[in-house]
C-alpha cells in the first residue's frame, strides 16, 4: 500500500518532469469503468514507468490513492445544461478531489461560459494545498491562467471546443506556451511514443496519454478498422 504523505510543490513537479502521465479514464459505462479496475490500471501504468496519473471521479481516486505513491492529477467531469465546461467546474469538486488525495487538480481553463470563475478555482485549489492545472485550448487562455497563478497549463482542450477534431497534436501550442514561460503539460492526441517524445522536444514539461494506454475499446478499434480496410 502506498503512503499518502503530502509533498511540496517542488517535489511533485520534480517527480513528473519529462515524464509520462497516464490518464486512467475508461470509456464511460464500459466494462472497465469500475474503481477497482481503474486502480489496477493505475498500478500497471506505474509499473510500466509512468511518472504520474490522471484520474477522473472521486470514487476512482479513492480507489487509486492508497495503491500508488506517485503524483495524481484529479478531475471531476460533469455534463452541465448551461455551460460547455465539463472538467472540475465547481468548488465542491475541488474540495472532494483534495480530500480524496489528489496532488494536482485540473480544471477547464477555456474562455467559455462557466458556473464559477476560473480565478476562484485556482484560489480554491491552492487553499486546499494542491497544485493547480488549467486545461486550455489556445495560447491566450494559457497565458491568462498562468498569470492567475496556475502551476501547470495544458494543451488538453486544443481541438475540442468546436469544429472537427484534428488528428495531430497541437505542437505549436505546446511550443508557444513553453516559450512564454509556462510549465506545460502536453495533452490531447499524443497517442504514439514518437509523438510523446516530440512533445518533450517542443518544450513540454510532461506528457499525458490516455486513450492509447487505457481505453481498450479505442485501441482495439484502431487495429480492427485497419485490418478491415486492408480487405
Amino acid at each position: 500500500m502506498a503512503t499518502t504523505q503530502k509533498r511540496t510543490k517542488d517535489d511533485i513537479l520534480a517527480q513528473i518532469k519529462h515524464g509520462l502521465i497516464a490518464s486512467c479514464q475508461p470509456v464511460d459505462d464500459g466494462p472497465m469503468d469500475h474503481p477497482q479496475i481503474v486502480a489496477a490500471m493505475a498500478k500497471a501504468c506505474v509499473a510500466g514507468g509512468a511518472a504520474g496519473l490522471r484520474i477522473e471521479g472521486i470514487d476512482n481516486l479513492k480507489a487509486v490513492r492508497p495503491e500508488v505513491s506517485f503524483p495524481i492529477i484529479g478531475i471531476v467531469k460533469r455534463d452541465l445544461i448551461d455551460s460547455p465546461v465539463r472538467i472540475t467546474p465547481f468548488a465542491i469538486d475541488i474540495e472532494d478531489l483534495a480530500n480524496a488525495g489528489a496532488d494536482i487538480i485540473a480544471v477547464d481553463g477555456t474562455n467559455r461560459p462557466r458556473p464559477e470563475s476560473i480565478q476562484s478555482a485556482v484560489e480554491k485549489i491552492h487553499a486546499m494545498g494542491c497544485l493547480a492545472m488549467a486545461d486550455c485550448s489556445n495560447l491566450e487562455e494559457a497565458l491568462y491562467c498562468h498569470q492567475l497563478g496556475f502551476d501547470i497549463v495544458g494543451s488538453t482542450m486544443s481541438g475540442y471546443t468546436g469544429g472537427d477534431v484534428p488528428e495531430e497534436p497541437d505542437f505549436a501550442l505546446v511550443e508557444a506556451m513553453h516559450k512564454a514561460g509556462c510549465v506545460v503539460m502536453a495533452e490531447g492526441r499524443f497517442n504514439t511514443p514518437a509523438l510523446a517524445q516530440q512533445a518533450i522536444e517542443k518544450g513540454a514539461y510532461a506528457v499525458t496519454v490516455g486513450s492509447a494506454l487505457t481505453r481498450l475499446e479505442h485501441i482495439v478499434s484502431w487495429f480492427a478498422d485497419a485490418i478491415r480496410a486492408a480487405k
